[in-house]
């Protein structure tokens, strides 16, 4: 963890310092824990207003730590896949670079939030986060907010946003470890330790998960070479109560993969290589939290700094390299009125840089909820960035909540959305050109839903359904002709998306999640690497408190690639888990039970069955 002992010192030294210039102690292990998650309804933190789930108005999925740890998802591409209307598209298993698809809009153009702090790549060419790497080992919950949500998170947000909220620390003192073990020379090695009381509190976590993995080109097409995974992830959360309230916060994840890839292939576009990829990502956020008039208004002041570098090799050799850092300065300010009104404004400073060129963006939003009538909630919100490079740009969303009856509700949201060219498109160019493009503008975006939510009698089961409609246009491209990148592009998006689950016995859940979604491009093309269709169907039984198991069909319909068709597939996954006491936990994960030969990516293999058992131990 070669970033991680870089970064914490100055982490710390950071909290000391803000400690001294506000008159505040400085960071200390202990503390009070949240119960945020102990709600009747969860509270969608990336909604930036205090809103439940059924309050929001906007399409939202919430994927919690029941369910991770009922399916043993690993990675945080497992998680996604299961959000309906959302599309992994991962060149290659075990640490392959991987993108989130929200309703057909671009990887480059869904905001990855860690704990509410933007982690997105600023030296990658379209400015996307790669979702393959990411370890679920201490994540909490995973929101996902559909459709344009730039009002709320600025640029980078024109398709949607994903919120990973990690785990909080708990009361006392605690301790869990972990290790699994499975195909592929797998195994994965976690430990965390947990404290709190009435100063302050902290959860340390340390995770490493290492396998020889499968070729990253099919091994179908002749190729047979292993591609090894590792990656090592060290997390902390923690804060200190002060006087009146108010709370000092630290949150922090540093991590190392190391990713073998193969080469480029004339036929599939893939073939056996000796590539290589080494990230270092570091992600560091300190935060102020002041009440006043009685906790009427909630003053937050939060400091963030995101890191990444990655070094890549060719036959041992080194080859492309980039390095990028975001560094945001974030004041919201909430007062309610009373039960029935919340107003918020915030304030955002954002400087990025790749090493070479710096960019900076100021932004101003305001966010008003109100209730006109009973069992109504409306949001309304407006926001403008200047940024240095590309202007400035104002967006607006609106969205209602209405509770037809305890069971029903009716919702429907609308939004703009923006993306801002990023610093690599701005400062590209070859093939003869003598500049970068100057007349890039940024892409903007609009769109609505609407969806009903039917919660059926005596708790047995749900219903969701949710219709949506987008335009995105000014999409930045790359231009042969011209040399560079320009406004080329635009895309429009509709579908529907469908979610059921049902209480069959006291003993047997069953759930599916079915997803449509047509998009074109300005010339009626269908996107590539985009199914009309996905669907999954769980089902989850529970004979004793101490067994469990889950059973879960995932389809992915056929897909147009740049070098040809992608077939449908359809996957089985079964997972299980026996409880003795409240300290030991055993677990078992069969991937692709029925051994399906498919593919994501055109040329790119995948694991055929496999299997993994583990144990946690809690005390």
């Amino acid at each position: 963890m070669r970033k991680a002992l870089r970064t914490i010192p100055r982490i710390f030294s950071t909290v000391i310092l803000f400690g001294s210039l506000t008159g505040l102690p400085a960071f200390s292990a202990m503390g009070e824990v949240s119960d945020v998650d102990e709600v009747d309804e969860v509270i969608v933190e990336a909604f930036r207003l205090p809103a439940t789930l059924s309050e929001t108005g906007s399409s939202v999925w919430v994927v919690d730590e029941s369910l991770i740890k009922a399916r043993g998802y690993l990675q945080l591409t497992d998680v996604l896949t299961s959000v309906p209307g959302l599309t992994i598209n991962q060149n290659g298993t075990f640490g392959g670079q991987a993108s989130a698809r929200i309703r057909g809009a671009g990887g480059e153009q869904t905001l990855v939030l860690l704990d509410g702090v933007m982690i997105n790549d600023v030296s990658a060419p379209g400015g996307g986060f790669n979702v393959g790497t990411f370890d679920v080992s201490d994540v909490a919950r995973v929101e996902v907010l559909k459709g344009p949500q730039s009002t709320l998170w600025g640029s980078d947000a024109i398709g949607g946003v994903v919120n990973i909220v990690s785990k909080t620390p708990e009361v006392g003192f605690n301790a869990d470890v972990g290790v699994m073990v499975g195909s592929f020379g797998t195994m994965q090695n976690h430990v965390a330790l947990s404290g709190g009381n009435d100063v302050g509190d902290f959860r340390l976590s340390y995770n490493d998960i290492a396998t020889d993995g499968i070729s990253k080109a099919d091994e179908d097409d002749g190729n047979t070479e292993e591609d090894a995974f590792d990656s090592e992830t060290l997390a902390l959360k923690g804060g200190v109560n002060l006087p009146a309230d108010a709370r000092l916060q630290i949150s922090y994840r540093a991590s190392d993969a190391d990713t073998e890839f193969d080469s480029f292939g004339v036929v599939t576009g893939v073939q056996d290589g000796d590539e290589q990829s080494i990230t270092e990502f570091s992600s560091a956020q300190l935060s102020l939290a002041i009440p006043a008039f009685d906790g009427r208004l909630q003053n937050t002041l939060a400091y963030g700094d995101t890191e990444l570098e990655r070094q890549s090799y060719t036959n041992g050799a080194p080859g492309f390299s980039a390095q990028g850092e975001r560094q945001v300065f974030q004041y919201q300010g909430t007062y309610t009125f009373d039960p029935h009104h919340t107003l918020s404004v915030g304030y955002e400073d954002e400087t990025a840089t790749d090493g070479t060129t710096e960019v900076s963006n100021t932004g101003l939003f305001a966010l008003y909820q109100f209730n006109p009538v009973e069992n109504m909630t409306v949001s309304l919100g407006a926001r403008q960035d200047d940024n240095d490079e590309y202007g400035t740009e104002t967006v607006g969303r609106f969205s209602t909540s209405f509770a037809v009856t305890d069971a029903v509700d009716l919702r429907a949201s609308w939004g703009e959305g923006f993306k801002a060219p990023s610093i690599f498109q701005t400062t590209f160019f070859c093939c003869g050109a003598t500049a970068p493009n100057p007349a890039l503008k940024a892409e903007v975006s609009e769109a609505w839903d609407v969806g009903m939510d039917w919660q059926f009698g005596s708790g047995s089961g749900g219903l969701s359904i949710t219709l949506f409609k987008q335009n995105t246009e000014n999409l930045i491209d790359f231009s042969f002709a011209l040399g560079g990148y320009e406004n080329i592009a635009e895309v429009e998006s509709r579908g529907m998306e469908f979610a059921i689950d049902y209480q069959v016995t006291p003993t047997l859940t069953a759930s599916t999640n079915v997803a449509y979604t047509d998009s074109e491009d300005g010339d009626g093309h269908n996107l590539i690497r985009l199914p009309e269709v996905t669907a999954d169907v769980a089902l989850n039984w529970q004979p004793t408190n101490r067994l469990s198991g889950t059973l879960v069909v995932v389809y992915n319909d056929e897909e147009e690639d740049s070098r040809g068709i992608v077939d449908s597939w359809t996957r089985v996954d079964l997972s299980a888990t026996y409880t003795i006491g409240n300290e030991l936990e055993f677990i078992a994960r069969v991937e692709n039970l029925g051994d399906e030969d498919y593919q994501q990516i055109f040329g790119y293999g995948t694991p055929k069955r496999s299997g993994y058992v583990g144990a946690n131990y809690t005390f």
